[in-house]
Parts: C-alpha cells; structure tokens; sequence
C-alpha cells in the first residue's frame, strides 16, 4: 500500500508494508482522513506517536472494514466505518482497535464522517464527560474556528448551555451561526471582559482551551463560581504562572488532557460514550460535519499548509 511518511520533516507519498489485524483489531481501507494540529506538530518533530502505534499521522479516517482480527466481534467485512486512531490514518490502509471503531452517523457521507471521530472524542471527553457542562450553564471555547471549536460550539448549544467563543473576526457570522451567543475577537477584544460583560459579571463554568500558558491566568479570571478549565493545547506555550488565591477563592479547576495516548481501554469507552450521546445529536442534525476544504491525500503537505495559515474554519480532509 501507499501512505504518507515523514521525512526530514516533509510529507512524501511512499510505499510501505500492509498491515495486518493483531487480536481484537480490524483492517479498514481508508476512504478519508483529516488534518489536525497533532499531525502537523508529529510532522516537526515535537508529538511523537505513542509506542506501538503506525508511524504515519492521521488521528482519524473513515472506510470499509477489509479484515477481521482474531477475538473480534460485532463488526465484519464490507462495513462502513469511521475510526478513531493513535496515527495511521494518511495512508491507504489502518489498523485499528476494534473498540475505537464507529459507525457512519446516519445521513453522512463516507468521505464526511472522517470529519468526526477525533474531534467528538476530544469534546465529549473533555466539555461532557470529565467537566460535567449542564444546561443553563456557560461554555467558553478558545480557538472557535478549528475543527475542535467548531464541534464544541454546536456540542455545547445543542446541550443547552451559553456558548462564547473566541475566534478570528472574519469567522464569527459562521460561529453564530453553528450556535454561538457571542463571538469574540481575540485580536481586537479582551476576552475577560467580553465574557463578564455578557454574563453579568459571573464568568464562564467551562473553559475549553487550546492556547495553554499564554491564556491560564485569564482563563482563572473568566472562571464563574465552582468553574472547570481544561488545556488540551500548547499553541500559547507550555509554562505560566497560576494564582492558586484566585482559583481557590472561585472554587475552581484546573486540568490538563491528552486523548492521543490514552490506554485502548479508556479510548473504547470514550469512543462508546460517543457513539450513545453524540451520535443522535449528528443523527438528528444538531451537530453537524463542519469541513472547509478536500485534499488528495497525496496531497497531504498543501493541506498542512492551509491547518498552519489558520484560515481554514472547521476540517480540512484528505480523500483518497
């Protein structure tokens, strides 16, 4: 088979072994995958694949199953899936855990649902699983147009909660329109005030973070009484200063979280949790495939350019 490799930080479209199914793995042909920040970071040299996964990026894809492990059940050859990987996914073929497997979202296309696996992962893991968001409550989104912005802002409104993203002015009608209550210009506009002003001063419940150090001590001052924050990104550095007062004094939280290099066993029940409450969401048109533009994944290194630019709003796939 044919897959992207990395070599001195290019992506070269290569020959390479076909992999085959371990115990409990499945063998899908890719159909497509999708670009994210991790594979572009793997492609510098600074996000290394976890020990024993594909060498090649690509966190998600979509395809048909074309072998069936030893111990696998529920799944057969022939079907239409979408997966979530530890790498692999800019290639011809993947191996994959058979519990990080999904099925097509009712009404998606093939090549769509590669759009989804790992940013539903993060999301759901993050905003619903570990910070509990409820109706009636406040989610803030850092960097609303990315594919994980995107996600989050119609996760969060079709949960019920307030929804206030920061995002690059030319992308803020699009937000709204996915059903965000207030987009903020991060280049222009203090987001802290931005946030207090809208809420009468009480401030955001759940922070979803992509920045890191650069926005940690803001993120404390937006925090709402009992209020959660979770990095899962670095873009605004690795290292700040946190005043253990304030968060003390809001009763707040917080976290940081990897989904890339979690155990199988916690990623197949991440996966389950979104297949049971994520899934009908997409079923019934709440959260919908939001894709900016299709590479050939040949092509993978010009589609790596447009996720560097950040002009891109939502995913950028790369098709077969």
């Amino acid at each position: 088979m044919h897959a992207i490799v990395i070599e001195d930080k290019q992506l070269i479209w290569a020959e390479v072994p076909d992999p085959e199914a371990a115990e409990g793995e499945v063998v899908v042909d890719v159909t497509a995958s999708a670009v994210n920040r991790a594979d572009v970071l793997q492609r510098q040299g600074f996000y290394p694949p976890p020990p024993g996964a594909p060498v090649y990026p690509g966190l998600e894809c979509s395809g048909v199953i074309s072998a069936v492990g030893p111990g696998v059940t529920g799944h057969h050859v022939g079907e239409r899936v979408c997966a979530l990987l530890a790498g692999g996914g800019y290639a011809e073929r993947v191996v994959v855990p058979a519990g990080q497997i999904l099925p097509v979202p009712a009404g998606l296309s093939l090549v769509e649902a590669a759009s989804l696996p790992e940013v539903a992962c993060t999301v759901w893991s993050n905003v619903v699983d570990r910070d509990r968001l409820r109706p009636g409550e406040t989610l803030l989104v850092h960097g609303g147009g990315s594919g994980i912005g995107t996600f989050a802002v119609q996760l969060g409104a079709a949960m019920g909660a307030t929804v206030l993203v920061t995002a690059r002015q030319a992308k803020h009608e699009r937000l709204r329109t996915l059903g965000a209550d207030l987009a903020i210009d991060y280049q222009t506009d203090d987001f802290v005030r931005s946030v207090l002003n809208h809420t009468d001063g009480r401030g955001a419940d759940v922070v979803l973070d992509i920045i890191g150090a650069k926005y940690l001590a803001r993120n404390v001052d937006v925090l709402a009484p009992e209020g959660r924050i979770t990095v899962i990104g670095m873009q605004g550095g690795r290292t700040a200063e946190l005043d253990l007062g304030k968060l003390m004094a809001k009763r707040g939280r917080v976290s940081s979280t990897s989904l890339r290099a979690r155990p199988a066993a916690d990623k197949a029940r991440i996966v389950a949790g979104v297949r049971d409450q994520v899934w009908p969401l997409v079923a019934a048109g709440l959260v919908k495939p939001v894709v900016h533009s299709t590479f050939p994944l040949s092509e993978a290194a010009a589609a790596h350019e447009l996720m560097e630019s950040g002009d891109h709003f939502g995913k950028i796939l790369l098709q077969r």
